[in-house]
Formats: C-alpha cells, structure tokens, sequence
C-alpha cells in the first residue's frame, strides 16, 4: 500500500508548502505529490497554477515574477483556519525536507523551459534516484527525463473521458503507444472513468499504474486490488488508517 500525500497533508495546511509536505511524512505517507514551475530569474518553485492568486490572495504570474517577488507573498492566505506566515518554496528546499526511506512525486507543469535546471537540482539534492518520480501530461517532458537520467521513473499524466462504457479517450492503445515512444515507466491517471480492465492492460503491458485523487477508502482499496502501485491522496493519515481496516 502506497500512499502518495496530493500536494502535501493539503485538506489540514496549505497545499504544496512546507507545513503540508511535513505533515503528510507524520501521518505517514509514502511520499509527497508537489507541482512545480519556473520564475521569471530560472528558479524552481513549487506552485499548481500558472499565478498565485488563489492560494496567496496577491495574483502574479510565476513566469513573470522572480523568486524574490514570489517569496514576499503567503500562500496560506486563503487557508482557513491556518496560523503563521507561509512563504513559497523552491525545488531544493522542497526535495530537504524528503527523508531517506520516502519518495517524491514531482510533477512538471512547465515545459521544457524546467530544462537543464531540474536536472541540476536532482544531482545537488542528495536524495536517490528511486526517491524521486517525475509526472507530466507533457509527453516530451517525459522523453527529455528519460532520455537525461534513465534511472529516474517518469510517468506519463492521462485523464481519461469516456464516449460510451467502453470506448476511452484518449484509446488506451493510443496511450501506451505513447508511453512506447517517450519510454515511460508508468501512467498517473485520474480517478474517473477507471476500470479494471484498463489496468490490467497497462499494467499487463509492463507499465506500472498510479491513480489520482482518491479520498475514498473503498474507492482506494478498490484500485488497490486491481493493481495500482499507489494512491495519491488529499488524507494521507485518514486513509491510511481506514485502508487499514479494510485489508
């Protein structure tokens, strides 16, 4: 059972900050799931939108802003309940804060511009390779990963729709094709429109199989059962204890 903490512990601390990346290790998870973008001056920072608006109340535009101008703002703001001051962090501070014996799922909402930087702060930060898993819904993100650093896993990010119960959009044969061609170890898919034959068939093609965001106990053993290799969650502590329960 591996428990991947969605953005951090981010229903109880503001999501993809330090406070939420240190409580998901306490309530133990398996590893932390952060996004992560490029500044204006080429740092690497943690942060799910293009600008910063809804987490820190003050809306600038990453590419735009440098790290200095981002570090003044509090990315807590609109977190209720949330007490002391909160400050955006980067790639290096993020990946110091990872123990020895967990994993970090990074995921690259950037384009290639995150490159050769990201490498740079892979080889200062002391973790592992097997510590560290690059997602992306950016198919030549993945490719340029594996090409660099074969021995970091990269996933690719599908959200599958559905036409009709059994027709998938994208087709899981389009998918693994790609997944072929940019030499990925695995896919990340979101929760909707998963069954158990889709897993079985990436997993079956070689492929591992990880699924996003599930807070549901039965939901998460469920996937669980059909083969995925983990689970990422907004409740790492809270599913952990009732998955518990259930096997």
């Amino acid at each position: 059972m591996n428990i991947v903490a969605h953005r951090g512990a981010s229903v109880r601390a503001p999501e993809n900050t330090t406070p939420a990346f240190e409580l998901a290790w306490k309530e133990g998870a398996d590893a932390i799931e952060g996004d992560f973008r490029v500044t204006k001056d080429g740092h690497i920072i943690c942060m799910h939108d293009q600008t910063t608006g809804r987490v820190a109340g003050v809306s600038l535009d990453v590419h735009e802003s440098t790290l200095s101008e981002l570090k003044s703002l509090d990315p807590s703001a609109g977190f209720p309940g949330f007490y002391g001051k909160v400050y955006i962090s980067t790639i290096d501070e993020v990946f110091q804060i990872v123990p020895g014996n967990r994993k970090i799922f990074v995921e690259i909402k950037d384009d290639e511009r995150v490159f050769p930087g990201f490498f740079d702060e892979v080889e200062r930060s002391g973790l592992e390779y097997h510590q560290i898993i690059v997602i992306s819904y950016n198919s030549n993100v993945i490719r340029i990963v594996k090409s660099a650093f074969p021995r970091l896993k990269a996933f690719l990010i599908v959200k599958f729709q559905k036409n009709n119960p059994s027709e998938f959009v994208p087709s899981c044969d389009r998918v693994l094709k790609t997944m072929a061609e940019i030499k990925a170890d695995g896919l990340s898919c979101y929760k909707a429109n998963i069954d158990r034959a889709l897993v079985t068939k990436i997993t079956e093609s070689g492929y591992e199989f990880h699924v996003w965001t599930v807070d549901e106990p039965k939901l998460a053993a469920q996937f669980l059962e059909w083969g995925a290799e983990s689970v990422t969650t907004n409740v790492p502590g809270y599913l952990r204890k009732q998955l518990e329960k259930l096997f």
